[in-house]
């Protein structure tokens, strides 16, 4: 018989959980342009300390050959292995409002048998509502905000916060089959997606992981505290404005980017930006920048070659 491993484990020493908490799920994936996605993850983990409620198989998931685990190596022996992690978990903001959060690697394998997974536990908590972020590169400049194209049930959100309504097909991450599948269900769920200035989006962009959080507390009402953050985006701004202002070719995009992306904002919509104020190039650049990145990343098959 073919042995296999379930698809999650209960923790055992899961405190009790209130019902009608908000889930926020922040998976790496796909994209994470400013290490957004990756940031919020850490600021989560490291920051909030949250109590893992049910912890996902890497066995089941994880493609080791693709996303290679961490080991130290010390003169002349192993340690400290560090195998990636997926957890559902119970964590609480800055003022203590409890929230689940499902944090960690997109998997690889089973994406339906997760999905399922997932909506089931979101329902044996009775989640209030469902929030996901996630962060693509786009021709925006770094001194204006940075916007969103926010998507779901919860129609407020989009119209409040939506700068860009693409009419496109792009590559689903499995944070996009949780949204179709919890909106099937009839839950209240809402996905960001963060417009990152491309020529930063290789970067540890920290404004990306604060627009993330902000993003969140539109969502929700959770409140954290992102004073580190703030201190580290100062310290990274000065350093981009350095460069900027040594060199005449990046001077120059820059202003072109403002330009579009004030002319675009003072008559292409009324939604607002998480943070600063400012506005976006037009939807056919956007739309036209979108199809160049996506047709510039490798096919599923080149990967295998």
């Amino acid at each position: 018989m073919p042995w296999s491993a379930p698809l999650f484990e209960r923790s055992a020493s899961a405190p009790p959980v209130p019902p009608g908490l908000p889930l926020v799920i922040a998976l790496t994936g796909f994209t994470d342009a400013g290490g957004a996605v990756s940031g919020l993850i850490s600021y989560v983990r490291e920051v909030l300390d949250p109590i893992p409620l049910a912890v996902f198989s890497n066995d089941v998931l994880l493609d080791y050959r693709a996303r290679r685990p961490i080991i130290s190596f010390e003169a002349d022996h192993l340690t400290d292995f560090q195998p990636p992690r997926l957890e559902l978990s119970l964590a609480h903001d800055a003022l203590g409002q409890p929230f689940l959060v499902l944090a960690g690697y997109e998997p690889d394998f089973a994406w339906d048998a997760f999905t399922d997974a997932v909506l089931q536990l979101a329902h044996v908590y009775s989640v209030s509502t469902v929030t996901w972020v996630h962060a693509i590169p786009m021709p925006v400049p770094h001194t204006r905000p940075i916007g969103t194209t926010v998507s779901g049930t919860r129609t407020d959100l989009t119209e409040a916060h939506s700068v860009w309504k693409p009419h496109t097909q792009v590559p689903a991450t499995v944070g996009h089959l949780l949204e179709y599948r919890f909106a099937e269900s009839g839950a209240a769920v809402a996905g960001f997606v963060l417009l990152i200035p491309h020529y930063l989006g290789d970067t540890d962009y920290p404004a990306a992981t604060l627009a993330a959080l902000d993003s969140l507390t539109v969502a929700t009402g959770l409140v954290f505290a992102g004073d580190d953050l703030r201190e580290q985006n100062r310290d990274y701004l000065s350093r981009v404005e350095e460069q900027v202002s040594g060199n005449d070719e990046l001077s120059r995009m820059l202003q072109g980017l403002e330009e579009r992306y004030d002319a675009y904002m003072a008559g292409s919509t009324l939604a607002t930006p998480m943070i600063h104020t400012g506005d976006l190039p037009s939807a056919d650049e956007l739309a036209a920048e979108l199809e160049r990145f996506l047709a510039s990343r490798p096919s599923a098959e080149d990967d295998k070659a």
